[in-house]
């Protein structure tokens, strides 16, 4: 009769056809799949192909002995955690002692008890499972509380960030406003007083040496010149900082509990907008192109300000990357780029891809680059959460996918892609 501990099989090695058989009836009888080896050489090539759950190893064997195959299954990164029992004559302390500090779990001495055997077998593989089990519960639970905590440190950072800019851009709006009211009245009031002052000037041709001198001191027709180009360059300022101020509201938007149709080219501008400083030439620097090639979106049904924080924290990292390859002085006529790219797919679902012509990344970062608290920046430059985070809000807020496409020297390429009418909310 079978019982719950035969779901995999027993490896037993020894070179002694009688001990062979008697384990192999013994196991047999309770239900046990076996498998057998006569020395270490193939223990160890078995063990490797194919993991046992256990392990009986006879210690005397030809070539390799019990230990020296122990000492190997428990260096190999494949087999290190099998159990393995010894079965072997010597009874002396220091052979046990030596069999336990390779990593043997038990020993059982010739001649076989076959109740022995079974018992210790099972004893083991009821440990070995339950271990596995405690494992997966502490990998599952760290899991979780990984998860849990990168939502938390998300949706503090998106109230804190959005919070902060909606009263930057507040603080900006109310001077701005006054400023811009303000510039239409005092272009005509500029515009009356030359006017007027035209006007003296063809009424009294002939001025007196008085004011003749303060027209020369002052540069008049430069003044009137220059007081129009004024009025156009605090004009122009003046609009920067009302597109400044829209871009810091339209990013901020935290619309947490309830998704809304939002237009995310506009998203995609704001954030821009913000990250204009790290963008523009420095120094010795060069400016980073951002080239736009955005399709034709409707607008998505999505938690706005969560989905601008995915792209803020994709759009740093490719600042970074570019900042990295800068300072390697990568190419002679090389032009540090970021491309971002939109458009709706086969199945309607929209696509948004921002790619950089940095440096790249291996295949073992690109495959934990998602992954909690992981990151490769110096200690103080970055957490390890501003993918995750992004991940998250894409995958669970929004039911999309974000993935990495990079290979060492060919830049990085993220891929974001959301359903148009998404449904699943908190």
């Amino acid at each position: 009769m079978t019982t719950d501990l035969d779901t995999g099989f027993i490896l037993l090695v020894d070179d002694n056809p009688t001990n062979l058989s008697v384990l192999s009836e013994a196991l047999s009888n309770a239900g046990f799949r076996y498998r057998i080896a006569v020395d270490g050489e193939s223990a160890i090539a078995q063990a490797q192909r194919n993991p046992p759950e256990l392990i009986l190893l006879d210690v005397q064997m030809p070539g390799i002995d019990g230990f020296e195959t122990c000492r190997r299954l428990k260096a190999n990164p494949v087999t290190q955690n099998i159990p393995v029992i010894f079965t072997t004559a010597l009874a002396d302390t220091d052979s046990k002692t030596q069999g336990f500090s390779l990593g043997a779990v038990d020993y059982i001495p010739k001649p076989f008890a076959q109740e022995e055997v079974l018992a210790r077998v099972r004893v083991h593989l009821q440990l070995k499972r339950l271990t596995e089990s405690l494992e997966r519960q502490v990998s599952d639970r760290t899991t979780a509380l990984q998860k849990a905590q990168v939502q938390m440190v998300q949706q503090e950072k998106l109230s804190t960030l959005g919070e902060l800019i909606a009263g930057v851009a507040h603080e900006i709006n109310n001077p701005i406003n006054f400023i811009a009211n303000n510039i239409p009245p005092l272009e005509e009031y500029i515009a009356a007083v030359i006017e007027i002052l035209q006007l003296y000037q063809q009424e009294y041709p002939n001025p007196t040496a008085k004011i003749t001198t303060a027209i020369k001191d002052l540069e008049l027709e430069f003044a009137l010149e220059d007081m129009a180009k004024i009025l156009y360059s605090l004009k122009l300022g003046t609009e920067q900082i009302e597109n400044l101020s829209i871009s810091l509201r339209t990013f901020s938007r935290s619309d947490q509990d309830v998704k809304i149709l939002a237009d995310l080219h506009k998203g995609l501008d704001s954030t821009l907008m913000i990250l204009q400083h790290r963008l523009k030439a420095s120094g010795d620097r060069p400016c980073i192109e951002v080239i736009k090639s955005y399709g034709t979106l409707p607008e998505v049904n999505c938690y706005p300000g969560q989905m601008n924080q995915v792209f803020m924290n994709i759009l740093a990292n490719a600042i970074d990357a570019l900042d990295d390859a800068i300072k390697l002085d990568k190419l002679s006529n090389w032009v540090a780029q970021i491309q971002i790219a939109t458009e709706i797919d086969a199945d309607g679902w929209v696509i948004i891809r921002i790619a950089d012509n940095g440096l790249g990344m291996p295949e073992s970062i690109k495959q934990r680059l998602f992954e909690p608290l992981f990151t490769t920046k110096p200690v103080g430059k970055g957490t390890g959460l501003g993918l995750s985070i992004a991940h998250q809000i894409v995958v669970e807020k929004h039911n999309g996918t974000l993935e990495v496409n990079s290979q060492p020297g060919r830049g990085a390429e993220f891929t974001i892609k959301v359903p148009i009418m998404n449904v699943i909310d908190d």
